[in-house]
């Protein structure tokens, strides 16, 4: 069940949903959605130092990309066909029962402006600073300003709490975030390879 304007407000005041700073909700609240505002850090990557990107490589998909901090002020031109991670300015915690989903606003869809590629989802137990997958599909570059509103959140009721909060999952990549964090994916597989390789060596010990 999607929580309305009236449920929202009774979770942010009784904490099930945690937003920093404290939204002007006048400003920000929709019918069904909370607006969030774009911060001033983003990630680019560096397609001209690296002819690709290999999952199962040695260079930490981390180092293929680079921090851009906005001035006061100034803009960030998404050019046609751009791609950036960035983060909201407000912080977002979810109780267990409840999901959060990112948003794009209906004014920056109409110039080819897109806040997440498949991400959409916020697990509940969700802390940190949420990240937004950014991409113009427009044919025109686009300035976009820290403080403006960027996108949209609506929040749901799971069935039950979960049993494992995604805060509290060993392998949680990106929670407690405080800037957009680059694709942790390198490390997850990598993982799985080191698993692999447990496994071939226990069987060829049981053999």
């Amino acid at each position: 069940m999607i929580l309305s304007d009236t449920d929202i407000k009774k979770s942010l005041r009784s904490g099930r949903i945690k937003i920093a700073p404290a939204p002007d909700l006048k400003e920000q609240l929709g019918s069904c959605s909370i607006d969030f505002h774009l911060g001033n850090r983003f990630r680019v990557f560096k397609h001209s130092s690296y002819p690709f990107i290999d999952l199962r490589g040695r260079i930490d998909t981390a180092q293929l990309m680079k921090e851009i901090v906005i001035p006061k002020g100034e803009a960030f031109i998404m050019q046609s066909g751009d791609f950036a991670l960035a983060s909201t300015i407000e912080s977002l915690e979810l109780a267990d029962d409840i999901l959060g989903r990112i948003e794009g606003r209906s004014s920056l869809g109409r110039l080819g402006i897109i806040v997440h590629g498949t991400a959409s989802i916020f697990d509940p137990g969700w802390i940190g600073r949420p990240t937004m997958e950014l991409g113009n599909l427009g044919v025109m570059p686009v300035a976009l300003y820290p403080g403006m509103r960027i996108c949209a959140f609506t929040f749901e009721e799971v069935s039950s709490k979960v049993e494992v909060p995604y805060n509290k999952k060993p392998t949680n990549k990106y929670a407690g975030s405080k800037s957009p964090l680059a694709s942790k994916i390198t490390q997850e597989l990598a993982r799985q390879k080191d698993k692999g390789k447990s496994r071939e060596s226990q069987d060829k010990k049981t053999r």
